[in-house]
């Protein structure tokens, strides 16, 4: 198969050589044509390589898109399509957070428990949002890496955060130690969201990790506010628990 993708980033010969280098590194791809002047490069496939896949052989000084094929019969506007497509990109982020919701709304109900549905849904996001990144847990570092500040320095960091966000979960879930992982979920999930906001006002477009490399999301504001809520509701139980 044969597809054509933007990169940007190239600006010389040396990029150009230096970009077919990378992409050729990947074992499904037999031929790489790069046109510097459209930034713009077409590769043969023998099976599909998703665009993950393709950025993260690629330094960050790069980017590589699919570029989209433009129908002049049809009406609706790039800007419509892409809401579409973005909203459709985020239905399974969607979904999860609601059954994660839903799930400690039962476990609290009766009776009602504030401070233990937080837990048990700051418990639940990390576990479930853990068990996607180990899905891919070789290729999860390098997307994390193109916008967390920490993993781009630190690569290593990149391979332990799936364990630490599994130890988070298991810590809410049963109660221990929480003082402690709502001081290292501020640390972590306030690093990452740092990158996040950066990646979002760069305007690059940047896959989300959140969800591993199983899913391939696109990085929004979603992905902001979700990080957020989790921070505010360690801030909460913080204040509650010195409180006391």
């Amino acid at each position: 198969m044969t597809q054509t993708y933007k990169i940007t980033g190239m600006t010389c010969n040396n990029c150009k050589a230096s970009v077919e280098k990378m992409l050729y590194s990947i074992s499904e791809i037999q031929n790489v044509s790069i046109d510097l002047e459209r930034a713009e490069a077409v590769l043969t496939m023998s099976a599909h390589v998703s665009e993950t896949k393709l950025q993260s052989v690629l330094s960050d000084k790069y980017t590589i898109t699919q570029k989209e094929i433009q129908n002049v019969f049809h009406s609706t506007s790039k800007e419509d399509v892409s809401s579409k497509s973005e909203l459709k990109q985020l239905f399974p982020l969607f979904l999860i957070v609601a059954y994660i919701i839903s799930a400690s709304v039962l476990l609290n109900v009766e009776p009602w428990n504030t401070s233990g549905f937080m837990f048990d849904f700051m418990g639940l996001f990390y576990i479930i949002f853990s068990f996607f990144k180990f899905l891919d847990l070789k290729g999860f570092p390098k997307s994390f890496a193109m916008y967390d500040p920490l993993a781009k320095k630190i690569p290593v960091y990149g391979w332990v955060y799936p364990f630490i966000e599994t130890a988070l979960g298991l810590a809410f879930l049963m109660r221990f130690q929480v003082e402690i992982a709502l001081i290292v979920t501020l640390i972590v999930l306030g690093i990452t969201t740092i990158g996040v906001s950066k990646a979002l006002f760069s305007k690059k477009p940047i896959k989300c990790a959140c969800l591993g490399t199983a899913l391939q999301l696109p990085m929004t504001k979603a992905t902001f506010i979700e990080n957020s809520i989790m921070i505010i509701m360690a801030v909460v139980m913080l204040l509650k628990i010195y409180a006391i």
